[in-house]
């Protein structure tokens, strides 16, 4: 399995990635605070996925896949909705460029994407399988190129690309009425229930409050956003 320099849970280092692949100069990847009301009200709006970093175990497989994640991502009752796109992960400490392709993938009816790497990738994705997007992305040199460039800018010092990282990222955006959670380590979306354009950020904050409450003596969880600073522009 190939392995990349794991990207930094900076906001401006991931907008200038965005950017970089050609998002739209009004969405920029921001800061969340804190996860009560008062603070979630200083995130600009619109928002349109929320991006959470989370420490793995270092036991077993660096999984936190518990009982509960493992019964939703399982559970055969629900059905998967086809217009949610997700990719397996096969690249070692992609999970960052992952995140945010997802955040993207997912939003391509409300943001700006001009022509290049990921419009390329997303455009060849669209019809292919969850492992199928994920070998794609290892064939995408543009997107490889770009992430390596971007991770090198961030503030704290580069790490090898072959050190374990402890971290996860995982997206979580709307689509249809529901909040999906997309993990490139899972087999399929999360449902964790019902959600609107208007309460993303509050249900994500929800659901970013429960893996907290996994290991309440763990500090090193960062919640990001993404969303667009000229909410005149929707």
């Amino acid at each position: 399995m190939s392995s990349w320099i794991p990207m930094e849970s900076n906001p401006e280092v991931m907008t200038k990635f965005l950017h970089k692949l050609g998002v739209a100069k009004d969405w920029s990847v921001v800061d969340v605070y804190g996860l009560e009301p008062d603070l979630l009200a200083l995130v600009p709006k619109p928002v349109v996925a929320v991006i959470l970093l989370y420490p793995l175990s270092k036991k077993g497989d660096n999984s936190l896949e518990d009982k509960e994640s493992s019964a939703k991502e399982e559970d055969a009752s629900t059905p998967k909705d086809p217009e949610v796109f997700h990719m397996k992960q096969y690249i070692h400490n992609a999970c960052g460029t992952i995140a945010l392709i997802h955040s993207i993938g997912n939003n391509r009816d409300i943001i700006d994407l001009q022509d290049g790497f990921l419009k390329t990738f997303l455009d060849e994705a669209k019809n292919l399988s969850y492992m199928e997007c994920g070998k794609l992305l290892m064939e995408s040199d543009g997107i490889s190129i770009t992430h390596k460039d971007v991770a090198q800018e961030g503030q704290t010092e580069v790490p090898s690309d072959e050190i374990p990282v402890y971290h996860h990222f995982v997206a979580l955006i709307h689509k249809n009425g529901v909040l999906y959670e997309l993990d490139g380590r899972k087999s399929s979306p999360i449902n964790h229930g019902t959600t609107s354009p208007e309460t993303l950020l509050e249900d994500a904050a929800r659901v970013c409050k429960e893996y907290m409450a996994r290991d309440p003596e763990e500090v090193c969880f960062t919640v990001l956003a993404l969303a667009n600073s000229d909410a005149g522009a929707l």
